[in-house]
């Protein structure tokens, strides 16, 4: 693995509560040679500053102070082509899944092609919900226990670090991604061409705002199996245009 790799990767703690665990994450990052940790609307302002988190974080206080704060998850996920999802729950509508060992692949692709990665973990009680998951290509599930899923925090963190790690590490020589780069639109972009849709959708009479059913949810879903290209929302959003001129 190298530095660039590293740089092009970020971590995300969505609503985390507890300043152990994002102690704790930030200690796993710095052991397997990430430093990307941003910390999305916790429990607590400042929380990579409380005396917990500092003492789990054991000598990676550096990560810690670097660590970026914001309550806006689509900010964080600005210009990443490839959003992963930490959750084992399914669900009906939502990104596509994958599980850990084919999404390493695609990160190793990715990350070839000079496109960033982030990957998302969810509060410590509930995970991540259909809001969080909406702003995510694909839905990533650890191999675990059917009967008992659930992993702390730090310690899923940790898992999908050193395991990352060494597969970044095996890379071989042979090129995972054609020398023909393709730019995918980040969740944030494909989000904000969604509610272009559903305005163009009301505005044609097709959505009934008092009665939508899960047409949007389901076009989400579509969407999200598509892995939208950069210029294939520019031209999405053409078409929500074209319906909102017929208001």
């Amino acid at each position: 693995m190298n530095s660039k790799q590293a740089q092009l990767l970020r971590w995300l703690l969505v609503e985390t509560s507890h300043p152990g665990n994002v102690g704790s994450a930030a200690r796993a990052l710095k052991t397997m040679g990430f430093r990307d940790l941003r910390l999305i609307n916790p429990k607590m302002q400042n929380i990579a500053h409380e005396p917990e988190a500092i003492a789990l974080a054991s000598g990676a206080s550096d990560i810690l102070s670097n660590s970026q704060e914001s309550d806006s998850l689509e900010s964080a996920v600005q210009g990443c082509s490839l959003v992963l999802g930490l959750t084992s729950r399914d669900r009906e509508f939502g990104p596509p899944s994958l599980d850990w060992a084919k999404a390493r692949t695609l990160i190793r692709q990715t990350l070839q092609s000079d496109q960033r990665v982030a990957l998302m973990f969810g509060p410590e009680r509930t995970g991540l919900d259909n809001q969080h998951l909406s702003l995510c290509t694909h839905r990533v599930w650890l191999d675990a226990n059917p009967e008992y899923p659930s992993l702390n925090l730090a310690q899923a963190l940790m898992v999908c670090a050193f395991t990352l790690r060494e597969a970044l590490n095996s890379d071989s020589e042979d090129p995972l991604v054609s020398p023909d780069q393709i730019e995918y639109a980040d969740p944030a972009a494909i989000s904000a061409m969604l509610d272009h849709w559903r305005y163009g959708l009301e505005a044609i009479g097709y959505l009934d705002p008092a009665n939508p059913k899960k047409l949007m949810a389901r076009l989400q879903a579509l969407f999200a199996r598509s892995r939208l290209q950069k210029e294939e929302i520019d031209l999405l959003r053409g078409i929500a245009k074209q319906m909102l001129l017929r208001k």
